[in-house]
């Protein structure tokens, strides 16, 4: 799992934002992260306190296997920007660089014979439905993803300590953004209450 391209943006205008519903005057309102601003970003699941963090854009690179990117799309407030295609490119990757160390060498040798004869036989669609159905869950593809830190508060809480070393490590990830200790990083009896889940 790699991370790049990171881009955080809106940060202090969202944290600005925060202290609207408490204002008569927006203009007089500040970006400094005070603590009713954290306060509300550590509030509960499903207590809409910490709506502000929607406005906190995350955007990045990020490549990981295919076994991640099936549990990611759970996650409907995470926008794929754009991603490597398997249906355009399976015949011009290659195989052994683009699977991670838990893909088998068998697995790995099968699906370089079942590209080499999809590239020899370019028109025939079995050939290429068999390389592609084959691909194994190893797989590493990168996409552009478009996300907020209301969202990554929840994928934080979900997966800190999930069986795939992936999200344990895009959640270290998450650690890295600005202000997520604050902002983010959950209080530890919720992070308790996640791995009951």
């Amino acid at each position: 799992m790699r991370v790049s391209n990171v881009r955080v943006s809106d940060l202090e205008e969202s944290v600005k934002a925060s202290k609207y519903p408490m204002s008569i005057s927006p203009d007089s309102c500040t970006t400094e992260l005070t603590k009713t601003a954290q306060a509300l970003a550590q509030s509960g699941k499903g207590e809409g306190h910490d709506q502000y963090l929607t406005g906190i854009l995350v955007s990045f690179d990020l490549t990981c296997s295919n076994k991640m990117w099936v549990e990611m799309e759970r996650y409907r407030f995470v926008s794929f920007v754009s991603s490597q295609s398997t249906m355009h490119r399976i015949t011009r990757f290659n195989i052994k660089e683009q699977c991670n160390g838990y893909v088998d060498e068998i697995i790995l040798n099968r699906l370089q014979q079942l590209q080499e004869e999809s590239i020899q036989d370019p028109t025939n669609d079995e050939k290429k439905l068999r390389l592609l159905y084959n691909v194994p869950s190893g797989f590493e593809l990168t996409a552009r993803l478009t996300t907020n830190y209301r969202a990554l508060k929840t994928v934080y809480a979900q997966r800190n300590n999930h069986r795939l070393p992936e999200w344990r490590a895009f959640c270290k990830f998450i650690e890295t953004l600005p202000r997520a200790k604050e902002l983010i990083i959950p209080k530890q009896k919720d992070l308790e209450q996640g791995a009951e889940m």
